[in-house]
């Protein structure tokens, strides 16, 4: 595995973001409009974010930041890709939220010291961030510092069982406990749009014992562990689609969990 994975990744996403934000996939304009770019059992989970600080690790082009940011939630948006800020930073002018979400350049590692020791009352966590991140526990940690005493985490993310299946989603052909960073080089990332230019990326896999394993050790109570039946795109050709973001097995095929989310909390 090369040393150089955050190099890698970095140089990875910062090209992913002009291609991620004339996508149809992402649809700016949509959002620029009023679109909802949450999970339909994100809110209910949350539960009410009006006038909380909330801060959104590894937040990308800040779509689901500022969906909170929407909810009345005062947001901060953290990423290690200066475009994707930039882009992320001139979403929330375009939508009229710049008075209440700003946009962080920064390493998730190193989250504490860019944000000045702030502490939030919520750290979201959304879908495709934790596969990005080498040592978990590390995370958990900075997690924990980030967040005020009985504040929450709420993480949303694929299913680490999802990454074993086959490209036809039928069979199981990885291993689930495979730990090893494994360097990718694709010339295109997920959305539709031109191939890309820098295209190696290194990436992890964390079986769910380890990401609730890492949150406990790091003294955070889990409330609460949720699998669910969708996902947000057709990973698979037995998906059909159910919504405008919402994909399932179909009727009659054996389902496997798709998602899951996540509630921790950090004793007052």
């Amino acid at each position: 595995m090369t040393e150089d994975w955050l190099r890698h990744n970095r140089e990875n996403w910062d090209d992913r973001v002009g291609v991620h934000a004339a996508s149809d996939f992402y649809d700016l304009p949509g959002f620029r409009a009023g679109e909802d770019h949450l999970r339909p059992f994100e809110p209910e989970e949350l539960g009410d974010v009006s006038g909380r600080r909330l801060l959104h690790l590894q937040c990308h082009m800040g779509q689901d930041t500022l969906c909170w940011a929407r909810r009345g939630a005062r947001v901060t948006g953290l990423d290690f890709s200066a475009q994707a800020v930039r882009t992320a930073t001139g979403l929330a002018a375009d939508t009229g939220l710049a008075d209440r979400a700003r946009f962080v350049v920064s390493d998730v590692y190193d989250a504490v010291a860019a944000l000045g020791g702030e502490r939030f009352d919520i750290v979201y966590t959304g879908l495709g961030a934790l596969a990005w991140l080498p040592d978990l526990p590390r995370w958990a940690g900075v997690v924990a510092a980030l967040l005020a005493d009985g504040g929450t985490l709420y993480l949303v993310e694929f299913h680490p069982f999802t990454e074993l299946l086959a490209d036809d989603g039928a069979s199981v052909v990885r291993d689930y406990f495979e730990r090893q960073g494994q360097v990718y080089d694709h010339p295109y990332t997920y959305t539709d749009g031109p191939p890309l230019t820098r295209t190696t990326q290194v990436q992890w896999h964390h079986p769910l014992g380890e990401i609730v394993s890492a949150l406990a050790g790091a003294g955070l109570r889990v409330d609460f562990l949720h699998e669910h039946a969708t996902t947000t795109w057709a990973r698979f050709p037995a998906l059909e689609r159910v919504s405008a973001r919402e994909y399932r097995y179909r009727a009659g095929e054996p389902r496997v969990p798709l998602l899951f989310s996540l509630r921790a909390t950090r004793p007052a």
